[in-house]
């Protein structure tokens, strides 16, 4: 299985060049985020001339989450338990969900695209909202692979924090002064990986960002930030033969802002049928 995730930063506006990017690489599942369309609006159609099922779940033109895959999608969800919601003035634990999270099982595979809160600012609302919807998802994480350790797991998506230091070369970015490099974001981060998950792409690709904001010259000077990951259980970890973050997707004719990071799975490992029969 070749798996991506990919912020679009807008379907609408780039599904040409993202269906072109799929069935150039052959990817067999694509996680997306930041859709900004309602799910009704999502150009499904050409997804599925191309040969993909997709599931897709947005509200407006904010945030949004969807997966597109070879083979069909199974046990969709658009929210994991205890997921918070949010809304602007709104203090207590019913706020409205937000479309930033979508799951479903794909060849064996939990496979979930995640676009978490930005956070905005430090003390800001958003901010403990982001903190918040991150300890929701870590309990998760590590009650579904308590209750099946071999369960093949993959978080992926835009989680909007930079884990380390080499991962921010962004000079807006400050730690103890913006977002995405506080220390309780990267606790939270560090958390999803002691829940019993591990970011399969970084000892293949140790270097790298994946966001580099369209202002200031961020991508001519390579001022970016890794932001953008998939976090394997155990099982997916194992399986791992490949990974790719594609860098020149920020080139070109209107691009995201962010690029797709791919990993290539042997899920299956040895075929032991097609091994020579000895008598």
């Amino acid at each position: 299985m070749r798996l991506a995730t990919w912020n679009v930063n807008s379907i609408r506006a780039r599904v040409d060049r993202i269906v072109d990017f799929a069935v150039r690489e052959h990817i067999d599942v694509l996680a997306m985020q930041e859709i900004k369309c309602k799910t009704e609006q999502f150009p499904f159609d050409r997804f599925e001339e191309a040969g993909y099922h997709v599931e897709a779940y947005g509200f407006s033109q904010w945030n949004g989450v969807a997966i597109a895959s070879r083979e069909p999608l199974t046990n969709v969800r658009t929210a994991f338990p205890g997921m918070p919601g949010f809304e602007k003035g709104h203090n207590g634990p019913d706020a409205p969900q937000e479309a930033r999270a979508i799951g479903a099982t794909v060849g064996g595979v939990e496979v979930w695209s995640l676009y978490v809160p930005n956070g905005r600012s430090l003390g800001d609302p958003h901010y403990f909202y982001k903190l918040d919807w991150l300890s929701a998802l870590s309990q998760y994480t590590s009650d579904s692979l308590a209750a099946n350790p071999d369960l093949a797991l993959a978080l992926v998506g835009d989680f909007n924090i930079a884990p380390t230091d080499a991962d921010n070369g962004d000079p807006a970015v400050v730690q103890g002064f913006a977002t995405h490099v506080s220390p309780p974001e990267r606790e939270a981060f560090a958390a999803l990986e002691s829940a019993g998950l591990q970011d399969v792409v970084r000892p293949l690709v140790p270097t790298g960002y994946t966001y580099w904001d369209y202002k200031q010259l961020r991508f001519p000077r390579n001022e970016g930030m890794r932001i953008d990951f998939i976090l394997g259980s155990h099982a997916i970890a194992q399986a791992v033969t490949g990974a790719t973050i594609h860098r020149n997707e920020r080139k070109g004719e209107a691009p995201s802002d962010h690029v797709p990071v791919v990993v290539d799975l042997d899920l299956e490992g040895p075929d032991d049928d097609d091994r020579p029969m000895i008598f």
